[in-house]
C-alpha cells in the first residue's frame, strides 16, 4: 500500500521547489502540485516569439539565487542536475534624455570614474560607500536572511548591538526605514546618479518617496559593483529544471496541470489537499501553500484567528508590470555604444518622473511615461538566440492591474485586451527615443499584460510580480501578518510560503528555505 507523502506543496514556484529540495535532502517524502502546465511560476523560459529565441517569462536576474543560502548549500548537486549560470561584469546602466548615461560595472575604478564624470563629490561618496560595503552588507544581509519571529529578532538585535554598538544599530534601523529619495538626496548631489540608483526601487514597489525603500538601490548598486549580475545559462528556468530533478532524484514528485481547490482539515489541523478532479492527497507532516494571501483565505475559509483572516483578505499588492518580449535582428543602437554591454538598461530619467509614474499606476491610470527596464540577455548569453541575433526583455513599470483611464489621454480602453498594443507602442516609443531604429530591428514580438501574468500564475495578482507590496506595514514581521512571518498559520500543520511571506519577493528562495529549515529542524 502506497504511503502518503510527508509534505504536500501547493504551487511549483522557486520557493516551493527550494523548500521541497531541502526537505527531501533531509529524508522527507515530498509531492508538489502545480496548476500550470509547467513548473517555475514566474521563473520560466520559452520561445514566445520565434523558434530559436529563448525569453525569460518574468524573472531574469538570478543574482539573488546564486548568492542565496539555498544555492550555497546545494550548489554541487544542482550543478549535477544541469544548473548553469551566465555571469556578467556589467549588470546595469541608466540612459538619460540629454544623451548621458551611467553604468555600474564589476570594476570599482571604472565605475567610480563614471560617477566622477557627474560629480567629484559623488565619486568621493561612492568610494566611501564601497569601502564600507562589506561591513554594512554583513549587517543588512543578516537582517534580510533572518527568520522573523521574536526569538530570532531578539537574537539578531543583540548580535547587531554587539557588532555595531547602540549608535550603529540605530543608524541601521533608521536606514531601513528611509525612502529612496531621502537617502539619495542625503548621499549624492547629481540627479543622474540619484536616478540611476532609484530605478531599482521601482523593481520592488518602492517609488522614490516610499519609506523603507532605500536599502534596495543601495544593495543593487554596491552588490552589482562587487559581484556583477548572474543570469541563467540558456534561460532562468535552469534553476527550475535543476530543482525538479533534485526533488525527483530523492523520491519526490512534481505534478503539473494539477489545480488545488481546497485544503482538508479537521480539529484545527490540516491533513491534505483536494484537487479539481476531487482527488484527496493526504500529508503526514505538513501542507505547504505557495499562494497569494487571498488565495490562501479561499482555500481555508475562516481560521481561529480573525485578525489573520482579515490580513489575508486585505493584503495589498503592488502595481502590475507589462512584459514585452522581442526577437531582434540586432541590439539597439543606444546613444552610447557602451550600453550594448549591459544586462539591464533603465529608462527612468528622474526621481520625479518615477514618482509620477507610480502615482498614476496606483490611481489606475496607464502612465504617460512608464519606466522601462530593457534586458539584453544575449549580451551575456548568446545561446538564447540564433547566431548574430538577439532577444530583448522589456519590463514596463508601472502598469495598473485594473485600468481606470490613461494619464496621457490617448487610450480610452479600460480592459487590457484592448489597451495592450497601444500601451506597448508607448513603451517601444520610449525605447526608440533612446535608441533610434530599434523598431526596424524587431523580428518578432510578444506582449504579456498584467492580466495575462495573473492568468498564467494566480500569485501575480494584477500583474504584481512580487506577490504583494513590500511597504513597511506588510514587511518584516508583518509579512503577511504579524505573528505569521515565519510561514506558520493558525491551522496546525498548514504553512504558507512564497513571495507573500518574509523575506518577500525576488529569486533568493528565502521564504521557502527558511520554512524548510524550520520544519526539518536544520
Amino acid at each position: 500500500m502506497a504511503t502518503n507523502p510527508d509534505a504536500v506543496i501547493i504551487g511549483a514556484g522557486h520557493n516551493s521547489l527550494a523548500c521541497a529540495c531541502h526537505l527531501a535532502a533531509r529524508g522527507w517524502k515530498v509531492a508538489v502540485y502545480e496548476q500550470a502546465g509547467e513548473p517555475g511560476g514566474a521563473v520560466k523560459t520559452g520561445a514566445y516569439t520565434l523558434p530559436g529565441f529563448r525569453h525569460d517569462w518574468a524573472a531574469m536576474n538570478l543574482s539573488m539565487f546564486a548568492g542565496s543560502a539555498f544555492h550555497t548549500e546545494n550548489a554541487a548537486e544542482l550543478a549535477k542536475y544541469g544548473l548553469a549560470f551566465a555571469p556578467t561584469a556589467n549588470p546595469f546602466a541608466s540612459v538619460f534624455p540629454d544623451g548621458r548615461w551611467l553604468g555600474i560595472s564589476n570594476d570599482h575604478a571604472l565605475t567610480t570614474a563614471r560617477v566622477r564624470g557627474f560629480s567629484d563629490a559623488d565619486a568621493q561618496t561612492w568610494q566611501q560607500l564601497t569601502d564600507d560595503f562589506p561591513a554594512q552588507a554583513e549587517s543588512i544581509f543578516g537582517v534580510l536572511g533572518s527568520a522573523m519571529n521574536l526569538r530570532a529578532v531578539s537574537s539578531l538585535g543583540w548580535k547587531l548591538w554587539r557588532k555595531n554598538g547602540g549608535g550603529g544599530t540605530l543608524d541601521l534601523a533608521g536606514f531601513l526605514m528611509m525612502s529612496p529619495r531621502a537617502w539619495l538626496d542625503e548621499t549624492f548631489t547629481s540627479e543622474h546618479v540619484k536616478a540611476t540608483l532609484a530605478a531599482w526601487g521601482m523593481h520592488l514597489d518602492f517609488a522614490p518617496d516610499i519609506a523603507g525603500g532605500a536599502v534596495f538601490p543601495y544593495l543593487e548598486a554596491m552588490a552589482g559593483q562587487a559581484f556583477g549580475m548572474v543570469l541563467g545559462q540558456g534561460g532562468a528556468n535552469t534553476i527550475t529544471n535543476a530543482m525538479v530533478r533534485m526533488i525527483e532524484a530523492r523520491g519526490g514528485s512534481v505534478h503539473c496541470d494539477a489545480n488545488v481547490t481546497g485544503i482538508k482539515e479537521a480539529a484545527g489541523r490540516a491533513f491534505g489537499i483536494i484537487l479539481a478532479d476531487g482527488t484527496l492527497v493526504e500529508a503526514e507532516k505538513a501542507v505547504i501553500a505557495n499562494v497569494s494571501p487571498a488565495a490562501l483565505a479561499k482555500l481555508t475559509g475562516d481560521t481561529s484567528d480573525t485578525k489573520y483572516d482579515q490580513k489575508l483578505r486585505s493584503f495589498q499588492h503592488a502595481p502590475g508590470t507589462m512584459m514585452i518580449h522581442l526577437a531582434m535582428d540586432a541590439l539597439p543602437d543606444w546613444s552610447a555604444p557602451e550600453l550594448k554591454r549591459f544586462a539591464y538598461v533603465h529608462m527612468a530619467p528622474s526621481m520625479d518622473q518615477m514618482a509620477r509614474t507610480y502615482a498614476q499606476a496606483k490611481a489606475g491610470l496607464l502612465p504617460d511615461e512608464p519606466v522601462i527596464v530593457c534586458g539584453q540577455p544575449t549580451v551575456v548569453d548568446p545561446s538564447r538566440a540564433p547566431e548574430g541575433k538577439h532577444v530583448l526583455w522589456l519590463q514596463v513599470r508601472m502598469a495598473p492591474g485594473q485600468i481606470k483611464g490613461d494619464a496621457k489621454g490617448e487610450n480610452a480602453a479600460t480592459d487590457w485586451e484592448s489597451a495592450a498594443e497601444p500601451f506597448a507602442n508607448r513603451a517601444l516609443g520610449i525605447l526608440e527615443r533612446y535608441a533610434p531604429g530599434t523598431r526596424a530591428k524587431i523580428l518578432g514580438q510578444h506582449i504579456v499584460t498584467p492580466t495575462m501574468l495573473e492568468a498564467d500564475n494566480p500569485n501575480l495578482v494584477g500583474g504584481d510580480q512580487v506577490c504583494g507590496s513590500h511597504h513597511l506595514h506588510q514587511h518584516f514581521m508583518n509579512r503577511p501578518a504579524r505573528g505569521y512571518a515565519d510561514g506558520t498559520t493558525p491551522i496546525r500543520n498548514l504553512y504558507h510560503t512564497g513571495a507573500a511571506v518574509w523575506p518577500g519577493g525576488g529569486t533568493g528562495a528565502g521564504p521557502g528555505t527558511l520554512l524548510a529549515k524550520k520544519l526539518a529542524g536544520n
